[in-house]
């Protein structure tokens, strides 16, 4: 059997996390959490990171920092995980969904106007796929309401927003005013299984976002030298992950251009041998904006209808091939229909049905995907 995903190890990790074990500081925020920060920090001009215990958390730590109120309203994706209306709908915000666009399953920029009313306080833009949401649209929307964006950034790393109107390429995580990543083990890199990343961009929120890491004490400040004690001060949790999945994860950073690289290989494998399918029209390809760039994080198709994809996903079980839908629409989930505004969101529910997901990991060959087109192709002559 072909799985859908296999945690990549780059061979660095076990010693890395005995390092950690041995320097006897297994709570975090040590060598190898500064060190990941760090390296963010340098390599994608991000004003200043935080490392989480998951994506989740990162998103959570967001939502507290939007220091939202009972009432206020946040736009998010329908078409994205449950992780990132949870974060907001902690905080007593009201979640209203957007519709994805037509071409692939990221925020259809052109309908926020329609569903932003003066209770609006956050766009939460998801870059499905690693493949970026129309920015330039989004913030200039944002910025001519006073709005917030939160980037959800979970899928993205190492992947950028090319801006068509001043030709600058710009990291994904470095445009909105805040920004989180994950590393689950499903992800390009992963922090040993679960982990995540804060990136705080506007400068108003980078006190607060430690002192909310800190379980909402400033004990950073403290060991800094900066304060002669610390407190509570303000709200928080234990979102600080242990050292020695921060050094996990720093061996997974050491060869982020490695992993980049096969991934994108396979990713093109992908690409070349399905096309002539695509054109004949059995399905449709990943779709790469010329604002965006390709990180390689999931090769999808998209089907016809429901009855195709489970057609498809069947015949590639029953050949040894685990390929897998993704998710089901918000707005219509059990916890959330009720209190949706009955607005039809088609292109959400479209991918919903029709979306499947190839196997694509570090250790997957070239030649496994080959096998995958070549049976791919006979089920469709």
């Amino acid at each position: 059997m072909i799985n859908f995903n296999q945690p990549h190890l780059t061979g660095k990790e076990a010693h890395y996390m005995y390092e950690a074990v041995s320097a006897g500081k297994l709570s975090g925020n040590g060598r190898f959490t500064k060190a990941c920060q760090a390296w963010f920090e340098n390599r994608y001009g991000f004003r200043k990171t935080l490392l989480t215990t998951s994506g989740t958390d990162a998103l959570e730590m967001c939502a507290m920092l939007c220091n939202l109120k009972p009432g206020d309203e946040v736009i998010v994706p329908s078409y994205t995980f449950v992780s990132t209306a949870l974060a907001f709908l902690r905080e007593g915000a009201k979640v209203v969904f957007a519709d994805s666009m037509k071409r692939n399953p990221n925020m259809d920029a052109e309908t926020l106007e329609a569903i932003i009313t003066p209770r609006t306080k956050v766009i939460v833009p998801v870059h499905y796929a690693g493949v970026a949401c129309d920015m330039n649209a989004i913030m200039e929307v944002a910025n001519r309401h006073n709005l917030l964006v939160v980037e959800d950034a979970a899928q993205a790393i190492d992947s950028y927003y090319r801006s068509p109107i001043i030709n600058q390429q710009s990291p994904l995580g470095s445009i909105g005013h805040l920004a989180a990543f994950s590393f689950h083990e499903t992800k390009n890199i992963t922090a040993g299984g679960e982990g995540g990343l804060l990136v705080v961009n506007d400068e108003r929120y980078m006190r607060r976002a430690e002192i909310l890491w800190e379980k909402g004490t400033n004990r950073a400040e403290f060991f800094r030298g900066e304060v002669n004690k610390y407190g509570w001060v303000d709200m928080g949790s234990s979102f600080l992950p242990s050292e020695v999945n921060a050094a996990f994860l720093w061996a997974q950073l050491e060869n982020i251009d490695d992993i980049q690289t096969k991934r994108k290989a396979l990713w093109n494998t992908y690409l070349e041998r399905l096309l002539p399918l695509a054109e004949q029209g059995k399905f449709t390809l990943p779709d790469i904006p010329d604002y965006a760039t390709n990180n390689a994080h999931m090769f999808y198709l998209v089907l016809p209808d429901l009855e195709a994809r489970t057609g498809l996903i069947k015949f590639l079980k029953e050949n040894g091939v685990c390929a897998v839908f993704h998710y089901l629409s918000l707005h219509s989930s059990e916890y959330y229909k009720h209190k949706h505004d009955g607005r039809e969101l088609p292109q959400c529910d479209r991918y919903a049905d029709c979306l499947v997901r190839l196997p694509l990991f570090y250790d997957l060959g070239i030649d496994e995907v080959k096998h995958i087109c070549d049976l791919i192709s006979t089920y469709y002559h």
